[in-house]
């Protein structure tokens, strides 16, 4: 049996229905460049290299880096043995195909990173900690929007595919997962300063947005925003428009 390392945060998924199910929501084909993100012992890593010509895998874990090269030939499976968050996504091939069962003590900075080369890739699917998955897809006025959903939600469309049980792993989370897939939305230009006003206002999220923004009654006429809202009830569309108007007005707006 593998010997788990708990500082990478790993839980081994095992069932083969899960499997099939991600498999079959990824469709993947042989020429198709695909990445995977903490391949573990290769339980997703087998099946994809049965459907397509060859995987690069990003493992943290030397030991299990290491087990991956020896197990599969270079030609057909390119292990990098790194942090994902150090890996430069920027240099993969455009329309990249990205999956994995993520690490869900770095999934957030992870997803933060990805993100923003969101421009290269052809989509993403992810095994997520639910919780995470239910605030990525979540509208705007509930309870579970937040930061994550903004940042998110401008540059991808989500959706979440499934849920799977803590029974799947080895050793069980103490959480229920859920499959998610990300669709790099065309077109999409983030103005400087979107990720700060993104910040700010949910770090003061019980505020309403005349205080929580510092934006000018001129401002909020000009964006047809009522001041006495608070950040949950904004749109990502909301925020873009007024990044946009500070990236019109000036750095010292926005």
């Amino acid at each position: 049996m593998l010997k788990t390392r708990k500082r990478f945060g790993q839980h081994f998924l095992h069932d083969p229905a899960v499997l099939k199910r991600i498999v079959e929501a990824i469709a993947p084909a042989p020429g198709d460049a695909i990445v995977e993100i903490g391949p573990g012992a290769g339980a997703l890593t087998r099946p994809l290299l049965e459907r397509v010509d060859r995987l690069t895998a990003i493992e943290i874990d030397r030991d299990l880096a290491r087990r991956l090269g020896e197990e599969f030939p270079a030609d057909r499976l390119a292990v990098i043995c790194s942090d994902a968050l150090d890996y430069h996504f920027s240099a993969l091939a455009p329309g990249a195909r990205v999956v994995g069962n993520l690490p869900y003590n770095i999934s957030t900075p992870l997803l933060f990173h990805l993100a923003r080369h969101a421009g290269r890739l052809r989509d993403m699917h992810f095994m997520l900690q639910r919780e995470v998955v239910d605030r990525m897809v979540a509208r705007h006025s509930t309870p579970d929007y937040g930061r994550l959903s903004v940042m998110l939600q401008t540059r991808f469309a989500m959706k979440k595919l499934f849920n799977v049980a803590p029974g799947a792993f080895r050793p069980p989370p103490k959480v229920e997962s859920a499959v998610v897939r990300l669709v790099p939305l065309p077109g999409v230009a983030i103005p400087e300063g979107f990720a700060e006003i993104v910040r700010r206002a949910f770090s003061a999220r019980r505020k309403i947005l005349r205080n929580a923004l510092g934006l000018s009654p001129g401002d909020f006429a000009a964006l047809a925003l009522d001041p006495d809202l608070r950040p949950e009830n904004l749109s990502p569309a909301d925020y873009l428009r007024i990044a946009q108007l500070g990236a019109r007005s000036g750095p010292g707006t926005s």
